[in-house]
């Protein structure tokens, strides 16, 4: 390890010291703070698009500067912007000029989908934290986003605020017209106000992108960079109320299954619930959700997952993702830059563990009725400032799920899934005006298991609790240095924290780990982590130093996510260089190199990749993306899935990415990735990815994927041998995989008017795995295999079953291995209609088809196996979903 640490420092003085002799050249003299003054209204501001009031007909704010595609050169269109309250909302005013109207771009899109199109931003920073705050954006189409704006840079679409707007294309230009109830958005309550702001404006004829407050593209901030805004006196964000109950109504349609009650070819349902939004103070505010509904959300795409480790998806759900931008900034305050090479990167909260597929199992015989979810009873957040911390604090109720066994007529019900509490505790508190910040996360799942089937399986207790912070070293942040450290601790019975110790996370059954062992007596599991990251972040010169650590018993997955196991110290440091300046070839431009290592905590060196990138924009606004990896040789803890160390030989990757100018009519993206290890296989994947929008509020893409491997050591099974001394009394088998994977993503958006869409998404996915030349590793530390069927050894294939004897006519004893092969067909579909008929209030029609087959395991023919699925039986559930909005 002090070999190790060396070798970082070693790497990272240089670069310390090159940047510390540029940064002279590179800092800008900084541009003056700008001033925008407001205007109270003393008449009503009509949202028409049309300025006739009086206080429009003031001095506007204007000056713009390119950011593309010249950074730092005056906006080729003049802007002029005004900004205007009252007592109950803010209005923002914008006259986009434009030297050729009829050229001016405006794409419907719904909402938060920032289309290839003009646009007008909006940016405040109403707490003047310069850290925090909102925008708001409309393009000449009346199209919409909004978000919220944290950590400096950070930017997050979930949050739906309830605000007005009208744009106007005319002679000269076009108009855009905001108004923002101060009740939608959260601030100090003063008797004069002082606010950032900040306006931008997209060109996209032009692909020309300027502000109002300029920040250069080799400086990493943005609201930070705010203009002042001065004159707002005498407001009050006011108490604010929501409260918006919904109905859904749902029909399920299946072929029926003769003999199984459950299956009779139909299924109906109906279920009511509501939300509730209250303005607690001026700076919190309270979210409720009682028995939630979210059948209107995208299904999740269909994958093969042949690892240890469980698939990530999306969260998708409209209450969590909105403002769930506080915990998913935990560790990365202040440090923007950021690089996970070969780091598992926990995530302390994640909301999917909410309403899960439940994770029990029936014991009994029979035709099963299994539910799909757990039925989330109740959820509520808080979110907002409280004495200077920024807070989010989620708690939610999931309800004891059951599973009904039918056999030949009587009826039973088995518990899938205890009644479960899940919390989530964010705080962050930014000091001197975010030079420095410091915060913590605590999180906690308690489940009440009645039955020993679950009690064996699932863990009682879960809690975790880390904190974070962040110090820029200079007044212009350029340089900072910050990260995290904390701890989780799991409670269960022994049976339970006994299967968690084997599992893939931990593999405290390593038998030739010293620093780690199970223990068989346990009732609970410590464990604890860290990273510390050190970064200069703005400027030509860039690099990024990282080191972290997460001890073997960390496990943050009851509430959070955690993609490969613990018991790892991670080291990486990345140097860069960029271009921000346009030049005879390239818009701009990025290049970075750099070295990552892993060990375990045994000292066990278990990675080391070297990389290099290079990646940009050409003239002709195309970008492109390559990037090289080279893996030398090292040892693995996780390939025997809790067996010995084995050997991970060297091998290669490629990557690279190419996609065409995004003003054109079609847009066209494609990537390729190859990775290469000589001495196992090779694995590569290419897809090509078709965007048309043959009309301005019409949008369609295609984008056909395929992938195929050839690697000898797939996984496939383990098995007790007491004569396999050499790997300590267990054979650890795997196989030679072929695998190929074919699939296509298609995509809709149907934009009526910016409340009116249709969305289409549709995925057949076809995935195929034949295995071939089983075999077992035959010493630690190698990557040396006995191949079944070689030598004295003996394999058959007989009903789907391979009988193995490993010796021949030796003492060791024969065994089974089931087929593993595959064929799995998917088609998954969604089509959501979506109508705001009322501000806030909605109307979705889904109508998601599912189908499956898996016949001809590790057989692949291309039109037989589509031919299949298209023909299997298949799940079309329609849903009809309304919603109110009450503003009280």
């Amino acid at each position: 390890m002090k070999k190790t640490a060396l070798w970082l420092i070693a790497l990272a003085l240089p670069l310390i010291l090159t940047a510390k002799d540029k940064q002279v050249k590179e800092e800008k003299k900084a541009p003056e703070q700008k001033v925008v003054r407001a205007v109270r209204a003393e008449e009503a501001v009509i949202i028409d698009g049309v300025l006739n009031e009086k206080v429009w007909q003031t001095e506007p704010a204007d000056g713009f500067t390119q950011n593309d595609p010249n950074d730092g050169a005056p906006a080729t269109e003049k802007t002029h912007v005004w900004v205007a309250y009252d007592d109950k909302a803010l209005y923002v005013a914008a006259f986009c000029y434009d030297s050729q109207p009829k050229r001016i771009i405006g794409r419907l899109g719904r909402r938060d989908d920032q289309t290839d199109s003009d646009w007008f931003f909006f940016a405040v920073d109403p707490y003047y934290d310069k850290r925090t705050g909102y925008l708001f954006g409309v393009n000449p189409a009346g199209s919409i986003l909004d978000e919220v704006l944290s950590n400096d840079v950070n930017e997050d679409t979930s949050w739906d605020g309830v605000w007005e707007w009208k744009a106007v294309v005319n002679g000269e230009g076009w108009i855009v017209e905001m108004k923002i109830p101060f009740n939608q958005i959260r601030f100090p309550k003063k008797d004069e106000s002082v606010w950032g702001v900040n306006f931008m404006r997209a060109i996209k004829r032009k692909n020309e992108r300027a502000a109002f407050s300029w920040v250069p593209k080799n400086e990493t901030a943005f609201v930070s960079k705010f203009a002042r805004l001065e004159g707002i006196r005498g407001i009050s964000p006011g108490r604010h109320i929501e409260f918006l109950p919904y109905s859904v109504g749902q029909a399920q349609f299946r072929p029926s299954e003769q003999g199984n009650p459950f299956e009779l070819g139909h299924k109906y349902f109906g279920n009511i619930g509501f939300d509730l939004k209250i303005g607690l103070k001026s700076n919190l505010t309270l979210d409720t959700s009682v028995n939630p509904d979210f059948g209107q959300v995208e299904v999740d795409p269909a994958v093969v997952n042949l690892s240890a480790y469980e698939t990530f998806y999306e969260e998708k759900r409209p209450f969590f993702i909105e403002g769930a931008s506080i915990f998913n900034n935990f560790g990365r305050g202040g440090v923007y830059l950021n690089a996970d090479i070969n780091w598992p990167n926990p995530n302390f909260f994640y909301s999917r563990r909410i309403g899960r597929s439940p994770q029990g199992y029936v014991t009994q015989d029979g035709f099963v009725n299994f539910p799909d979810r757990s039925t989330i009873l109740g959820a509520a957040k808080i979110t907002g400032k409280l004495g200077g911390w920024n807070v989010g604090f989620v708690n939610a109720l999931t309800a004891r799920e059951y599973a009904e066994v039918d056999t030949f007529g009587s009826r039973l019900k088995e518990e899938v899934e205890p009644f479960t509490y899940y919390g989530a505790l964010r705080a962050q508190k930014d000091i001197n005006q975010g030079q420095q910040g410091f915060g913590f996360m605590a999180t906690g799942v308690t489940r009440d298991l009645q039955t020993d089937s679950l009690d064996g399986i699932l863990n009682k207790n879960a809690f975790s609790l880390a904190f974070d912070g962040w110090s820029f070293l200079d007044k212009k942040r350029n340089y900072v240095v910050g990260g995290w450290i904390g701890g989780t601790r799991i409670e269960g019975s022994v049976q339970d924290i006994l299967r968690l110790q084997y599992s893939s996370m931990h593999y405290f059954q390593r038998p030739d780990a010293a620093h780690v062992d199970v223990d068989p007596a346990a009732t609970s599991l410590n464990g604890w982590g860290g990273r510390l990251s050190f970064a200069k972040q703005s400027g030509n010169l860039l690099f990024l130093v990282q080191a972290g650590a997460l001890s073997p018993g960390f496990d943050p997955n009851d509430s959070g996510f955690q993609y490969g196991g613990s018991d790892l110290v991670n080291l990486s440091i990345l140097p860069a260089y960029q271009w921000t300046k346009p030049g005879k070839i390239f818009q701009q431009a990025l290049v970075f190199a750099g070295a990552a290592r892993n060990y375990d905590f045994g000292g066990n060196k278990v990675y080391e990749g070297w990389l290099g990138s290079f990646q940009g924009v050409f003239r002709n606004f195309w970008n492109f993306n390559t990037m090289f990896a080279y893996n030398p040789p090292t040892l693995s803890n996780n390939m025997t899935r809790g067996g010995p160390l084995a050997l991970r030989p060297w091998g290669w990757q490629l990557d690279l990415q190419l996609a065409t100018d995004s003003r054109k009519s079609i847009v066209i993206e494609g990537n390729s990735t190859v990775y290469t290890q000589p001495e196992n296989g090779r694995e590569w994947s290419a897809r090509v990815t078709v965007r048309w929008k043959p009309r301005p509020n019409l949008s369609l893409s295609l984008g056909p994927q395929i992938m195929r491997e050839s690697t000898n050591n797939q996984w496939v099974a383990r098995v007790k041998d007491e004569l396999m001394t050499e790997t300590f009394g267990t054979r650890y088998i795997f196989g030679h995989i072929e695998q190929k994977i074919i699939s296509l993503e298609f995509r809709l958006n149907w934009t009526f008017t910016p409340k009116l869409s249709l969305q289409a998404y549709l995925q057949p996915f076809i995935g195929v795995g034949t295995y071939s030349r089983f075999r077992e590793l035959a010493r630690p530390k190698t990557f040396d295999f006995n191949i079944y069927g070689e030598g004295a050894s003996i394999v058959n294939f007989e009903d789907g079953v391979y009988a193995v004897d490993p010796d021949g006519e030796g003492l060791a004893a024969a065994f089974f291995i089931g087929n593993p092969d595959f064929n799995m067909k998917s088609l998954r579909g969604t089509v959501v209609l979506r109508w705001e008929y009322f501000p806030g209030s909605l109307l979705y029609f889904v109508w998601t088809q599912n189908r499956a087959d898996y016949a001809h395991p590790g057989d692949f023919q291309l039109r037989r196996d589509l031919g299949d699925l298209l023909t299997a039986p298949g799940d079309n559930i329609f849903l009809l979903k309304v919603s109110y909005r009450w503003n009280m």
